[in-house]
């Protein structure tokens, strides 16, 4: 009860929250003042939002699926100066995500990261750099296999 509270009570209540959400109860935030959620936004089952200790941010436009288990991180320790890792400074950069993004299941998202508006980023998937707005990214690290059709507007040309 007091990794809840703690984790997700006390954190929402530092963030400004939209709305209309749907935050799974189990849902971990960490550094929430620097967590920015878009309207409707669904955050499924046990996802982690850790924004930056110091200043590194998680921006979520509108609309927004995560499925369960997504780690977003805005953080990340040093590694080349020294031993060991744990007594390292933290390296942090924005982690921002467009609009109508869905995540998939167990995605990694990393500091750094930027996904554009419409993206879908599939199960298992480390997000290192950017994705484009319409893309389907998958993979370790995540690159483009593919492209979103809304509405027609990806669709081919008829010859």
């Amino acid at each position: 009860m007091n990794y809840y509270n703690y984790s997700h009570v006390a954190e929402l209540r530092k963030m400004r929250l939209p709305q209309e959400r749907r935050i799974s109860p189990d849902a971990v935030f960490a550094n929430s003042e620097r967590i920015q959620l878009g309207e409707r936004i669904e955050i499924g089952s046990r996802c982690h939002f850790w924004a930056g200790p110091g200043h590194g941010r998680i921006v979520i436009g509108d609309d927004g699926l995560f499925g369960p288990e997504v780690l977003i991180t805005a953080a990340n320790y040093d590694y080349d100066r020294g031993s060991p890792v744990t007594r390292q400074p933290m390296k942090e950069d924005d982690v921002v995500i467009g609009a109508d993004v869905w995540v998939g299941m167990r995605a990694i998202i990393l500091p750094g990261a930027r996904i554009g508006d419409g993206a879908i980023i599939a199960a298992g998937a480390v997000v290192l750099g950017e994705i484009p707005p319409g893309a389907i990214a998958a993979g370790v690290p995540a690159k483009v296999v593919g492209a979103r059709n809304v509405h027609g507007a990806n669709a081919p040309t008829k010859a």
